[in-house]
């Protein structure tokens, strides 16, 4: 009966000891659990508090260049209020100056405006005195257009020829042309052209010379112009012919 009471016992102590060790065994896996799950939550504060500083540091380095880009505005503002203010000093300081230069513009402007009224009255005087000269201008050629045209008034003579030696200076082209006009009436320099034989341009100042030296009188009503002897130059050839034959 003792060793039956011993047996028993034993027995509930190895139960005992399963379960303590059973027990155990649970807990420790139940720890180890926890650990692995504190681990992993670690883990994921760890990486949320990496994160956030990042950020945080990525924020401040956001906010940290803005603080920069304020401050350099700050400069240039302060720099240019410092330019504003010297500016502003100068124009104080110039402010007499461009009172008197306003004051004298004023001055010359109620001189310009006086000049002015007087440039007026004068144009406006001018104005009819042109029109009083227009008026005495329509009445003259009134009195022009009664008057009978003379057909002479229109030959243009230049200079009266001398009587001695007046042929002269002349050329045997020269006399030729006179002879010809005297013979056959006035003609045109691309008529007398035709019959010396000679270029445009040196009948054209042969004519000129003639007619500059005297010898010849131009009718300008046409164009081209008409040349004719001069009548003392006419009579002056007369003599000539009647003195050769």
């Amino acid at each position: 009966m003792y060793v039956t009471g011993r047996i028993g016992r034993t027995e509930v102590a190895t139960g005992l000891s399963v379960i303590l060790l059973a027990t155990a065994g649970i807990m420790a896996v139940g720890c180890y659990v926890m650990l692995q799950r504190a681990r992993k939550e670690y883990k994921q504060a760890r990486a949320s508090v990496e994160d956030i500083v990042l950020s945080f540091n990525r924020q401040l380095g956001i906010e940290s260049e803005k603080l920069e880009h304020v401050a350099f505005k700050l400069e240039a503002l302060s720099a240019k209020s410092e330019v504003a203010i010297r500016k502003s000093d100068e124009t104080q300081k110039a402010m007499p100056s461009m009172e008197t230069a306003i004051a004298s513009v004023s001055e010359d402007r109620d001189k310009i405006s006086t000049r002015i009224d007087e440039l007026t009255k004068q144009i406006s005087d001018v104005i009819k005195s042109q029109v009083t000269l227009t008026t005495k201008m329509a009445n003259v050629e009134e009195h022009a257009q009664q008057i009978p045209d003379s057909p002479e008034a229109n030959i243009d003579a230049v200079i009266p020829i001398k009587r001695d030696r007046a042929l002269a200076p002349l050329t045997e082209t020269e006399l030729a042309v006179l002879e010809m006009l005297a013979t056959e009436g006035s003609k045109t320099a691309p008529e007398i052209k035709d019959r010396v034989k000679l270029s445009r341009e040196h009948t054209a100042r042969l004519m000129k010379k003639l007619y500059e030296s005297g010898y010849l009188e131009r009718d300008m009503l046409k164009i081209p112009f008409k040349y004719s002897v001069k009548k003392e130059m006419e009579k002056l050839l007369k003599k000539s012919e009647g003195g050769a034959t």
